[in-house]
């Protein structure tokens, strides 16, 4: 069969509808993502389908697959996107953008990646960062703007993605020195009982951008051979960040996350209430789009977590 003349092809608004939504198997986080409505979606998509006489996508309940033909097309939309693009950004006479974007869960985007980008900028003050934290949404990796997702989990590399190990998931009792001097030192596990203990609600384990195994107080006295009490806590919420301000204010003792305390820590605004970690089973990783790569910026911003990463671990 002869290819089809270029002036017969539909849109290309159509085939950059398809693109988002052979990308999300979904398309109503295509929509989300497009900013439209998902009938709107579901239109183009018929649309093109008539067009080319083929069907780009198996419908199934709750579900969506590409055909052979939709996966053939997808490969063929995503390179010709990008070099479109990429012939765009030289005619705009732009010499790489100078835009990371990221995306994590707001504790991670919080007390992680702010002095990771703040160390950066530091170096390169010419490079801005786009960070799309949310606890509630995760799908914000697969948005087309990001390059770099900020992931915890057993995390699979996809095609296309270069993965990263960053570090383990391990949580250990912390307060402040002025605490730990008022109601220490905790000799064993039981003695926390005795505190108040901060800790996170269910809900945060339950999130959309988290759905983890909980690893909580429950967790930690359970690994130390002990039982938590579930005494009356002053606070239990499912944002870290709460948490984090009402034991820097001196209310009691919270489990705090190795790479995320690691500057009070450092700085002697809080300390470890009790030796004993404890560690989850799941990593964190760094996701990055190779595509992305290819930017000076993006990749400059990789390399320096990478560092930062290592030099941390042998402290």
């Amino acid at each position: 069969m002869p290819p089809i003349k270029r002036r017969y092809l539909p849109s290309l608004g159509a085939f950059a509808t398809f693109e988002v939504a052979a990308k999300h198997l979904s398309f109503t986080l295509a929509a989300k993502e497009l900013n439209v409505t998902q009938g709107a979606v579901s239109q183009q998509i018929r649309l093109l389908e008539r067009a080319l006489e083929t069907a780009l996508f198996v419908r199934k309940h709750n579900a969506l697959e590409l055909t052979p033909e939709g996966a053939s097309l997808f490969g063929a939309v995503t390179a010709g996107l990008d070099t479109i693009s990429a012939a765009v950004s030289v005619l705009a006479g732009d010499e790489g953008p100078q835009t990371v974007t990221v995306s994590a869960t707001d504790a991670m985007a919080l007390f992680w990646l702010r002095p990771m980008i703040d160390s950066f900028r530091a170096r390169h003050p010419d490079i801005g960062f786009v960070v799309l934290a949310s606890d509630a949404d995760d799908t914000l990796r697969n948005y087309a703007d990001v390059d770099i997702a900020f992931m915890c989990g057993n995390e699979r590399c996809e095609v296309g993605e270069e993965l990263h190990f960053l570090f383990q998931e391990i949580a250990q009792p912390v307060c402040t020195p002025a605490f730990l001097a008022r109601h220490g030192p905790f000799e064993d596990a039981d003695a926390l009982n005795g505190v108040n203990l901060l800790h996170l609600h269910d809900r945060h384990w339950s999130a959309d951008a988290i759905g983890w195994q909980p690893l909580g107080w429950a967790e930690w006295f359970r690994a130390q051979g002990a039982e938590w009490a579930k005494a009356p806590s002053s606070l239990s919420t499912n944002k870290v960040s709460l948490l984090m301000e009402a034991v820097l204010a001196d209310e009691g003792v919270m489990l705090g996350w190795h790479h995320m305390v690691r500057e009070p820590i450092r700085q002697g605004r809080l300390v470890f209430a009790h030796p004993a970690p404890l560690t989850a089973g799941r990593g964190n990783f760094l996701n990055c789009k190779k595509k992305s790569l290819e930017r000076p910026g993006v990749a400059s911003f990789v390399a320096h977590v990478l560092d930062r990463v290592r030099l941390q671990a042998r402290d």
